[in-house]
């Protein structure tokens, strides 16, 4: 999932560290998808609009963590259900600007509930795929929603979100993370697994546990992604990350963020603003701003 506001951490002692820079898998995920996305969130930190979409994802995230906080045996479907309006509720008082994404009411409101009842109706069927693949009774998390950073000894940090790590008894660890959209088609996987190698590596370097198994619960279709990951693998991930840090300092320098036009052009909100589409991106924020201070957020 997208990360959260950091509340409360357990950090990586980095006092008196010359730290690189930070990353994150979003942020990550932005710069290898495309440069200039990277640069207009991460350094200029325009505002975007509001989707439905994403949103869908933060309260039905929400609502599976809160269910976990019920005895197993309240962990149904129907008790899922009936916390979805209590979890939009939430997000929307911390995020008051969401209730943008609806129509304005008409002289009797109808419009407007409408729209946002149709909405928290494509929330609770998000939910019930969660329960046509996985029972929740049968399941004791050993975390939920939990933030994770690593020091690599090339002094990049690499920081985010999990959300979920079940321990089985024998010390097994597998790392679960729940997407509200459809799953990748085949031979787009990768992709989609690049953020659990994320946690995988950040995992291994703090605890030296390499995970037995990353999930990925699609909650769009109903379909479950799941890899088994080594310390080769989690070594490849690291020399990656690594250079792509090294990209987006050359970035930095030489003030080319270029656009990257792809498949994911349809849903990026700074069209207006992309050469690709016959626009300019605004100057660079001066002074410069600094990629190490930003890049994690």
């Amino acid at each position: 999932m997208e990360e959260a506001p950091v509340t409360t951490r357990i950090g990586t002692p980095v006092d008196g560290v010359h730290v690189l820079g930070s990353l994150s898998p979003s942020r990550a995920g932005d710069f290898r998808t495309c440069p200039l996305m990277y640069r207009l969130r991460t350094i200029d930190r325009l505002p975007e609009i509001p989707s439905p979409a994403a949103t869908r994802g933060t309260v039905v995230h929400k609502v599976l963590e809160d269910l976990f906080d019920l005895p197993a045996a309240e962990r149904t479907p129907e008790q899922a259900e009936s916390m979805v309006q209590a979890a939009w509720e939430f997000v929307l008082d911390a995020e008051p600007e969401l209730a943008t994404m609806f129509a304005e009411p008409g002289p009797d409101g109808a419009d407007g509930r409408s729209e946002i009842a149709g909405w928290l109706a494509s929330c609770r069927e998000s939910l019930r795929r969660y329960f046509a693949l996985e029972d929740p009774r049968r399941l004791e998390p050993a975390e939920r929603e939990l933030y994770v950073e690593a020091l690599l000894d090339s002094k990049l940090l690499l920081r985010g979100f999990v959300d979920r790590i079940d321990i089985a008894p024998d010390g097994a660890v597998r790392v679960v993370d729940y997407k509200t959209g459809r799953s990748p088609g085949v031979g787009f996987e990768g992709k989609a697994l690049f953020q659990m190698r994320f946690y995988a590596l950040v995992f291994w370097r703090t605890r030296g546990v390499v995970p037995a198994l990353l999930q990925l619960i699609y909650l769009g279709d109903g379909q479950v992604v799941s890899y088994r990951p080594d310390e080769q693998d989690l070594r490849a991930t690291e020399r990656l990350l690594e250079a792509l840090w090294a990209a987006i300092e050359t970035a930095r320098t030489t003030g080319e963020w270029l656009p990257s036009p792809g498949w994911s052009c349809q849903w990026c909100s700074f069209q207006d603003l992309c050469p690709a589409f016959g626009n300019e991106p605004p100057p660079l924020p001066q002074p410069a701003a600094e990629v190490t201070a930003a890049s994690g957020s």
